[in-house]
């Protein structure tokens, strides 16, 4: 199958670990373009940096730091520490391998190439086979609105913890960002499109408002299947949970059917919300029911393999 997955970074990467490993994708790892989001990205010393493109091809290269799911294992800190001796802020962690991937890219960018150039450098540089391309070349940032004023999404989450009281969402720059080269047709062509376990409204959301997403995914709607990122009402990774509540939305698997409803034809949901299943056929989407929780890499495995079957149950049905 050719797969294409829309990605945000913890909770996405580790569906996507499963399904790099899974044995038909090693057969053919170009078959798989993931879509990932760059709504996160932020500037901080002088470095373009790309947290979810960055968890994505790390995890994927076997060099994420499994304790937080960011990061390179083992990492040091020693340029973290030394900018802030000369007063620079530090609240945002930058390894020192973690930091040569940001001075690579930043020197790419500057001297011409593509946000997804660099992406396709950087997964080629570590190993990774699978094609990943950022939404769009093109600056797009998440701006929280909060009690405390608008902050740049990783202000609200990071530096502030996400607990700022957030009444709206608002993706700066998107209304004139195109979507990156190869990114409308690997949708346009898949033969089944993911939605990974990722924040709908900040993590998939983002690429949603890319123009011409939406509208391609509407189209492919028989083939798109989405991954629950909500388990019994909370979310596994992630301010998810709290995000929906205050932007006045029903925290749960039916909450994010509503939300998917135009653009997934299924909802992979996991077993303990399966008395959901009402309202979410009655939000027009199919149901499927397993663990979704991915603890271990055993669980990542599974889950990846269930959600290959039940993308090629949907294809069957498409072409019916």
């Amino acid at each position: 199958m050719q797969i294409a997955a829309l990605a945000g970074g913890v909770g996405a990467s580790k569906l996507l670990w499963g399904l790099y490993r899974a044995p038909e994708v090693q057969a053919n790892p170009q078959n798989v373009t993931i879509i990932v989001n760059t709504g996160d990205d932020l500037e901080m010393h002088g470095l373009t940096i790309c947290p979810d493109l960055d968890i994505v091809t790390y995890t994927l290269a076997g060099l994420v730091n499994p304790a937080t799911g960011w990061g390179i294992d083992q990492d040091t800190f020693a340029t973290l520490e030394y900018l802030g001796k000369y007063g620079r802020q530090t609240w945002f962690n930058l390894g020192d391998r973690d930091l040569a991937t940001h001075i690579h890219r930043t020197d790419l960018l500057r001297h011409g190439s593509t946000l997804a150039r660099c992406a396709d450098v950087i997964r080629t540089a570590l190993g990774v086979r699978s094609r990943i391309l950022p939404m769009s070349n093109d600056r797009v940032r998440t701006q929280i609105e909060t009690s405390q004023g608008t902050l740049p999404f990783q202000d609200y989450l990071v530096k502030h913890r996400a607990v700022p009281k957030i009444s709206g969402i608002r993706f700066e720059g998107v209304e004139s960002a195109r979507p990156a080269a190869g990114v409308l047709e690997a949708l346009d062509k898949a033969d089944a499109i993911i939605i990974c376990p990722s924040n709908p409204l900040i993590s998939i959301g983002p690429i949603l408002a890319v123009r011409g997403v939406r509208e391609v995914l509407v189209h492919r709607r028989a083939h798109v299947i989405a991954v629950c990122p909500i388990v019994g009402g909370a979310s596994l990774k992630g301010p998810s949970d709290k995000m929906m509540s205050e932007m006045g939305l029903e925290v749960s698997a039916a909450g994010v059917a509503h939300l998917y409803r135009d653009i997934a034809s299924t909802l992979v949901i996991d077993e303990v919300d399966a008395d959901r299943r009402g309202a979410i056929e009655k939000a027009g989407l199919s149901v499927e029911v397993t663990r979704t929780v991915m603890r271990t890499d055993e669980d990542k495995e599974r889950l990846a393999q269930f959600v290959l079957g039940v993308a090629r149950k949907a294809g069957v049905a498409a072409h019916a």
